[in-house]
Parts: structure tokens; sequence; C-alpha cells
């Protein structure tokens, strides 16, 4: 690495806020290692994408680090096994979301042998970039930052595009959250090794790891493995600490001063983002040949005696965190669980769902910090704060009124989607209104709309092709008549005495009606000396009718 003096010039963030960022509590002790809960909940889906499909069936016994549900689909994530045990069912279970409602999970009764699958360590020195991007989807990494997009196809369409400027992303600009600073202080190397092997696939000309300045000892690790690496064109940035810098887009801007367009990504302009989290498990993955079946989790909030930082295996009952975390200070806080932060976070039906990869933190407070569903509020009295503090630039308070009247095309008019739902305008509404429940809201509706009519459009165009299909069929068999009757016509046409033709088909039916007429009274009988002279002169007329047509067609 280049040890000059180096600097950058730090770009303007537009809104956000300052926040009391109330971290010191969880940051007390070390990094601590949460221990096997007696039973494991994976849900199936942890990421953004396709559901996973279970591999496994009740009764089967799982190792630790076996591939237990995977999809075929580019844009999933496989699940593994986070210890040793036995499948007890696969059922519906609470999981975090914010609707509150079930979802399909794996349930492992955890034996205590933690006995890992059996793997072969994979030679990694003359891989393809291909290969290195299929052992980081065989390991089900996915964005740790807390969108759970999963990581190779995201690495796979910057690959193709060109990456000009890689950014890591260290900043915990929300409060309460201190997981990524704890991973910084403690797996420095596994995260510097993670940038390396980022580089190595992207190639891009410079790195920026971008923290925030309230996190000196992480900033002060990162720095010290930079230097004693090899990294070239990597630097440490240490930002200014405002809500919310940690976004995406807010991060870029801050950094190289560009904007994203509309309807574009970072890599569209040869940009590549990636949480510090994200780069420890690549490289537990392409150096030890680990998938993610853990991560660091902060306890926090005034509702938990012991806030701190856990490992933790995925699938680990947030009640069994909590104990060990020296349980709840009152009744009052079993009741207000929140997972993510005070901001963007939302709130959980109970304790008894797992943690999964997009668990950041756990908050635990005595009383209710998110807001709940739209209702009865005062009356918005456009003093334009929402606006002022909006780092996306919109006018919330626009989108609010559209949004409350259900005219979801004229949110989308004011850019809806371009929300990133931080929550800086809810904060300081003076009338409190929970505009973020609003945007949501509207959102869900739109997207529920534009699934329904993708539905509907499918069903119209298969019915429409149905339609052209039978059609088809009908005409084709149409001309195979024609073309049949026509090939008759050719092989037997029938000429009369004026040497006119007649139609064959005609002709043929013709023939078989007078057949019919010509045919004699079935086994008529041989000795007919016993008959009436009526009946034996009908047997003369019809031998004679049929000698005449024998002749004829003669």
């Amino acid at each position: 690495m280049n040890t000059k003096a180096w600097s950058i010039k730090l770009h303007p963030m537009y809104g956000g806020l300052q926040l009391e960022d109330h971290k010191t509590g969880s940051l007390t002790q070390g990094l601590q290692q949460a221990s096997l809960p007696p039973q494991l909940l994976l849900p199936l889906k942890q990421h953004i994408g396709v559901t996973n499909k279970a591999l496994v069936r009740p009764g089967d016994r799982v190792l630790r680090g076996q591939l237990i549900a995977d999809s075929s689909s580019p844009i999933s994530s496989p699940l593994h096994a986070p210890t040793s045990g036995w499948i007890r069912e696969i059922a519906a279970h609470p999981v975090p979301h914010p609707s509150w409602q079930s979802d399909t999970c794996i349930v492992i009764d955890v034996d205590g042998k933690d006995e890992v699958l059996p793997s072969h360590a994979v030679d990694t020195q003359n891989l393809s970039v291909t290969k290195f991007i299929k052992l980081i989807h065989d390991a089900g990494i996915v964005g740790l930052g807390g969108a759970s997009f999963p990581t190779s196809p995201k690495i796979s369409r910057g690959d193709n595009l060109g990456i000009e400027t890689l950014i890591i992303n260290g900043v915990e600009c929300e409060p309460y959250i201190t997981c990524d600073d704890i991973l910084m202080q403690t797996y420095t190397d596994e995260v510097i090794n993670g940038i390396a092997w980022l580089q190595r696939i992207l190639k891009p000309a410079s790195t920026l790891i971008g923290i925030e300045d309230n996190k000196p000892e992480a900033i002060k690790a990162m720095k010290q493995a930079l230097s004693a690496g090899n990294l070239d064109n990597t630097h440490v940035v240490d930002i200014p600490t405002i809500y919310p810098s940690g976004g995406e887009k807010q991060l870029i801007q801050i950094l190289t001063g560009k904007e994203i367009p509309k309807a574009k990504l970072a890599f569209d302009i040869g940009l590549f983002c990636q949480n510090v989290g994200t780069c420890a498990a690549i490289s537990r993955a392409l150096d030890q040949n680990q998938p993610l079946i853990s991560r660091i989790v902060t306890l926090s909030g005034d509702g938990i005696r012991q806030p701190g930082n856990w490992e933790v295996r995925l699938g680990t009952p947030i009640s069994h965190l909590i104990e060990l975390a020296g349980g709840y200070l009152d009744n009052q806080a079993r009741r207000h669980l929140v997972m993510g932060g005070p901001m963007m976070g939302f709130s959980l039906s109970g304790d008894q769902v797992p943690i999964v990869k997009a668990s950041n933190n756990i908050l635990i407070m005595q009383q209710q910090t998110i807001p709940q569903a739209p209702g009865d509020h005062a009356e918005c009295i456009r003093c334009s704060r929402c606006a002022d503090v909006c780092p996306a630039q919109l006018l919330p308070q626009q989108l609010y009124w559209h949004a409350r009247a259900g005219a979801y095309d004229k949110t989308e008019e004011f850019n809806l989607f371009d929300c990133i739902e931080c929550g800086c305008c809810s904060t300081v509404c003076p009338s409190e209104i929970p505009l973020v429940q609003y945007y949501r809201t509207a959102k869900s509706e739109i997207r529920a709309a534009q699934q329904a009519k993708f539905k509907s459009d499918r069903a119209r165009i298969r019915f429409e092709f149905r339609e052209k299909r039978l059609l088809l069929r009908k005409q084709q068999e149409e001309e195979r008549r024609r073309l049949k009757r026509e090939a008759l016509k050719k092989k037997i046409p029938q000429v009369l005495n004026d040497d006119s033709v007649i139609d064959p088909v005609q002709a043929a039916l013709a023939r078989v009606k007078a057949k019919k007429q010509e045919q004699p009274v079935a086994n008529p009988p041989k000795n007919t000396t016993n008959l009436s002279a009526a009946q034996q002169r009908q047997i003369k007329e019809a031998d004679a009718r049929r000698r005449t047509a024998h002749e004829q067609r003669a």
C-alpha cells in the first residue's frame, strides 16, 4: 500500500439529521460468542429474491455447513445448517417481518456436538472470476448491511460492467447499532481479505473504505491493517457522523460527489458498494471454505440489562439472546422489540422469532419506538421541515397527501420509490405523522397492483395465444381436407356422357348409396321351394338388379 499522505475531498450530503447515537452501551465489552440454543428455526427465505426449497426431510440428521435449502433462481441464496442436529419439522413459524406473519421454517433440534460437514480445501490460486462468484453464491452470502440482496449476482453484474471505484461501507449511521464497529475491531484481517477478493474479482482503479468519525477504534484498526497489508490504492476515509450517511446513494455522494441517475444502480456509473460484514463473509467463504451460518448481532436499548454484541448462529431464537444479555428490565420491554434501529427498523411479534441473515440489531425498549400503522393523527401544517431533511430531495408532504388519498399514480409522479424510508421526515414532523408508514403502505399497494396487472396480462396473453393456436389448428385441418379433396380429384376423375367432370367425392358417395340400395336381403335361403311366390319374385328381382349393377360397373 502507498504510505504517502493521502486525502480526499468530501462532498456534502443533502438533508439528514444529527442524532444521539446511543452506541456506548453495547461497546462496553468486546464481541461475545453466543451459546447454541436447544432448537434453531431457519426460514427458507432470508434474502431478496426467490424462496428456497428444502433439501432435507423431518428425521434427517444434518451437520454444520450442510446445504439444507436452495433454489435454481439466479436471484437467490442457499441456506446451510448452522450446527449439527436432527430435522424436527418443516412448518410455518413466526419470522421477523413487518407483517408479523408466519413463514416456512426448517426446525433443527440441536444435538450439542456441533459436528462439521467434511470438506476439501479449495485451491483459489488459479480459479476464474466465474468460479469465484459461484463459490460466493454456494456459501449463501447476502448483503449483511440489512438489505439481504444476494451478493453473487451483484458482483457478477459489476464484473460485467467494469468498476472504477470500490466503496466499502463501514458506516453505521443509525442509533444503537454497533455490530459493524465491533466487527472491524475484532475481525479486521477478515474484512481486509474480503476487500482483497473483491479487488481481485472487480479490478477497481481505487477502493475507499468509509467509516464514521464516531468509530475511532474501528478506524485505527482498519488503517493499521491496511498499512501492514499490500492493497494498492485503498484508503480509509472517516466521514462526518450524520444520519443517513450509511445509505448507498448518500455514501456515494459524500465520497465521490456523484449522484446515481433515476432508474440506475451504482455499478451503472462505475461504482460498487459492499458492507464490511459481507467482506468478512466473503473471506470466510474463499479462505476457509465456510458458508454463512452466523453473524454479529447487537442487542441494545433501555429495556435490556446487558447490551452488547454477540456472534450468533442463524436460527437462534431472540429469547435465547436476551437471556444471555441478562433478560428484560421489565415486562414493558418484552412488548417493544424492534429488528434494526429506531429509524428504519420494524416491530417484532415477539421474542420467539429467529435471528436471520438480515438481523443486525435487536432493539429492546421500555416504550414504543416505531410508529404504528397510519391512522388518525394531527393534520399536516405544511411547515416544510420534512422536505428540508429529506436526503433524497423529495417532497414528503406531497407524497403524504397523495398516499393518504389513495392517489398512488400521483405518488409515483412525485418519485415515491426514490424514498429510502430513512424516517427523517417522521422524526422532525411537529404533527407526529408517521409519514414513512404511509409511504410503505403506498409502495405495497402499488406493488400489489403491479403484480395483479402482471398476472392479468399474463392470463390475457395465454388466452390470446390459445385462441390463435386453436384457430391455426382449425385452418390447418381445413387446408388438409382441401388438399385431400384435390388429390382425390386428380386420382379418380369421373367423366359423364357429355364429357363433364363431376366431384369424385360426390361420385364416391353416390356409389356407396347405390351399393346399399342394391344389396340383397341378408343371407337369402338357398332352397326357395318353400317360399311363397311373392318372396321368390323379390329374390329374382334383387338378383337381376345386382347383375345389372355389376355389368354397369364393368
